[in-house]
């Protein structure tokens, strides 16, 4: 049986490799992106795939939460039924930057936007998944609850650590407040993307040793949005096919209970 799959950052790298491997099924897939010509290309790449059938597809920009709030709205008014949401979008800023909401760019990008995003299609999500892609640099990094950064000791990949616990925090939590819909994370490797903000950071993941293809990590994503609910644990972090214990401030109940409330109150929710 076919779905609709809502994935994010999917007009590049693991989300477009995912959408067109589901669109190859037969699977409807609507395309979120930030960059028009991306999106643009990306629609005739999962077209072809969907053996002609063009995707729905958005322009969102999630460093801006009236666009998340806006795509959220254009998301109910045209697609009835969404059977898996993949939270996918994001990535590493490499310089200190406060988004017009006045939080920390990458901290917003990653889990904020999302999470705003799933609170808004929740209803929508009943009896259905979310995907949300998380990484093992989740170690590097634990969030706090208000979201912002101390500018002068900014380090990247302390704060893309504690977005990506952020996203394993949520999981988990949601697991346990929507019992009626299945949420589970993943690391998808270190992929061969565009991913990274900067020269040095763009440069290692297109030609670093070693790195996963964005086909091989799509593959893991389609699995997850595809797989028997039977098959999958409600709540749990998926390195590759296999459930993994992720750091103890990752699986901390109080520390995920904490970032909930904060980030609704941050995006407007409480």
């Amino acid at each position: 049986m076919s779905q609709t799959i809502v994935i994010t950052g999917s007009s590049s790298g693991v989300g477009l490799a995912a959408a067109k491997q589901l669109a190859a099924r037969g699977d409807e897939v609507v395309l979120v992106g930030r960059d028009a010509g991306r999106l643009a290309a990306a629609v005739r790449e999962v077209g072809e795939a969907g053996q002609g059938r063009s995707p729905r597809h958005y322009r969102a920009d999630f460093e801006n939460l009236a666009e998340v709030r806006s795509l959220a709205a254009h998301l109910l008014d045209d697609v009835p039924e969404i059977d898996v949401l993949a939270n996918n979008a994001g990535g590493i800023i490499a310089r200190p930057r406060e988004t017009a909401d006045g939080f920390e760019a990458t901290l917003q990008a990653n889990h904020l936007g999302p999470f705003l995003l799933t609170h808004l299609l929740r209803d929508r999500l009943a009896g259905g998944r979310i995907v949300n892609t998380s990484s093992r640099a989740h170690l590097q990094g634990k969030p706090g609850t208000n979201f912002t950064d101390d500018y002068r000791s900014y380090q990247a990949f302390r704060s893309y650590g504690a977005s990506k616990s952020a996203n394993i925090l949520f999981t988990a939590e949601a697991a346990r407040r929507w019992p009626d819909v299945l949420s589970v994370c993943f690391h998808p490797g270190v992929v061969r993307t565009n991913f990274g903000d900067g020269r040095i950071m763009r440069l290692f993941y297109r030609y670093a040793p070693g790195l996963v293809t964005p086909e091989a990590a799509g593959e893991l994503l389609t699995w997850l949005c595809t797989a028997p609910a039977g098959q999958l644990e409600n709540g749990a972090y998926y390195v590759g096919r296999t459930v993994t214990r992720p750091a103890a401030h990752a699986r901390d109940p109080e520390l995920a209970a904490g970032l909930w409330e904060a980030s609704r109150a941050a995006t407007g929710l409480a």
